[in-house]
């Protein structure tokens, strides 16, 4: 049996908001470790049927990444939704929801942009 380990590094600021990620994987080609911004990470605690989240983002996310990262993060559930249980059609309602939102942000970012 194999075994693969991700590494993930938070750097705090004195109010104990993040400023910087980084993240390793031992099965990555890279051998520095990546960059990133914000970072969602679930697990499924099959006793209390319910999900563990770590969710964090740097305080140079900006809102438009936030907006992009959340419609990816989106799509690409409903992708693993539709690998793990076959139901095309849900996921594509959750791809459409998807859409939705990142139209509506969109404007949204567009309104306040504009006064």
């Amino acid at each position: 049996m194999q075994k693969s380990t991700i590494n993930i590094d938070i750097l705090l600021d004195p109010n104990k908001i993040p400023q910087q990620i980084h993240w390793q994987a031992s099965d990555s080609n890279a051998e520095m470790k990546q960059k990133a911004k914000a970072m969602c990470l679930a697990f499924w605690d099959p006793e209390d049927k319910s999900a563990l989240r770590i969710d964090l983002w740097t305080k140079d996310m900006m809102v438009d990444e936030m907006g992009d990262f959340f419609y990816q993060m989106m799509m690409t559930m409903a992708d693993t939704f539709k690998r793990a249980t076959k139901q095309d059609e849900l996921s594509n309602e959750m791809k459409a929801f998807a859409k939705t939102f990142f139209d509506k942000f969109r404007e949204e970012l567009i309104r306040q942009q504009q006064g």
